[in-house]
């Protein structure tokens, strides 16, 4: 299937409809979870002056609006409006938004991906067994079809109801995941979740060196929990994190220790031997090659944003999280005037 421009895709009608849907959800910069445990929304208004370094979970995101910049390991994806990105595995990652504006913001719909359930409707789809596949990424990122699109505007429609959130957001989320499956990318896809895949089996290590970090890396340890050898456990592991183990840790400590000077107070030593480093001065070194800046600078300056009006989403995030009922009861009366007029929505979902 050819290719479509970033225009084409935001012009469409239910991709419109997903961007209205989520702006509802979403009235100020942040994110937000919605009813169902594991789904939520996020908008900005603003491109991302600089990189935001991050721990990017498994999950299903289909972008409505804006554009963004994904940077693992030494790869670097591009993820525009109208677009799926299906993060297969845990890792970290540096992020920018690189297109949102007030009027337009960057609006984007994320639900956790439950490797089993992905695993059991992956065998449904692929009955007769999954796809052959030579490859394996951190994350999958396509053209979001309409029966996609579509399937999202329903959970976001019946998650806004609290009769029908629990029991049918459940099926929207089915729904999506199937015709993922069932798109250009789901036999590269398909494997997530299968328990002797290499995405799964790398998915263990990756486990162990999340709840571990502090500690020495032990590659025998991961192999034997990637069921892999020792000499072929890196190539594996790179593969499908694009980075090494050594490199997975780096991230994860270096977060940490960012997180723990900016939220407890603690000073750049305290926070190194916090995550496992022996050297303060191989800490620093560390840490300005990975954010750009020595720890005392990164962190003021961070501070100084932190304070800045115009920086303060996190902030606003918190105190609008409690404020959302006009607006919900908008999408209500939405839901209500489509219900009212056709009952093909439904019909749809039971499909």
């Amino acid at each position: 299937m050819p290719a479509i421009d970033q225009q084409t895709r935001t012009a469409r009608p239910e991709v419109a409809e997903l961007a209205r849907r989520i702006s509802l959800l979403a009235p100020s910069d942040g994110m937000f979870p919605l009813r169902v445990a594991g789904i939520d929304v996020y908008r900005s208004t603003r491109v991302g002056t600089e990189v935001t370094h991050a721990l990017q979970q498994a999950a299903i995101c289909i972008l409505a609006q804006g554009s963004k910049s994904i940077g693992i390991g030494e790869s670097v994806y591009q993820y525009d409006a109208g677009q799926f990105a299906v993060f297969s595995i845990d890792v970290p990652v540096a992020v920018q938004v690189t297109r949102a504006t007030p009027s337009e913001p960057y609006l984007v719909l994320r639900i956790a991906l439950d490797a089993e359930r992905f695993s059991t409707l992956a065998a449904k789809v692929y009955p007769d067994g999954l796809p052959q596949v030579s490859e394996s990424r951190p994350v999958y990122i396509g053209d979001a079809d309409p029966a996609i699109v579509d399937a999202a505007n329903r959970l976001l429609k019946v998650i806004t109801q609290p009769t029908d959130a629990e029991l049918l957001a459940s099926f929207a989320i089915d729904e999506i995941i199937v015709r993922l499956l069932r798109s250009p990318m789901g036999a590269r896809i398909a494997h997530i979740g299968q328990a002797e895949s290499g995405m799964q089996k790398m998915a263990r290590a990756v486990s162990w060196l999340r709840a571990n970090y502090k500690r020495s890396v032990d590659i025998p340890t991961l192999a034997n929990l990637a069921n892999v050898s020792v000499s072929s456990f890196h190539r594996h592991f790179k593969a499908v994190t694009s980075m090494s183990p050594l490199q997975y840790q780096k991230a994860l400590r270096l977060q940490e220790a960012r997180r723990l000077m900016l939220t407890t107070m603690l000073d750049a030593g305290s926070a190194s031997r916090r995550v496992g480093y022996a050297s303060a001065s191989q800490f620093s070194r560390e840490y300005a090659r990975f954010f750009g800046a020595a720890p005392i600078k990164d962190i003021q300056r961070l501070r100084e944003q932190r304070l800045s009006p115009t920086a303060s989403s996190a902030n606003i995030l918190n105190t609008r999280l409690h404020d959302r009922s006009n607006d919900v009861q908008r999408l209500h009366a939405d839901n209500r005037a489509a219900n009212s007029a056709s009952e093909s929505t439904r019909d749809q979902l039971h499909e």
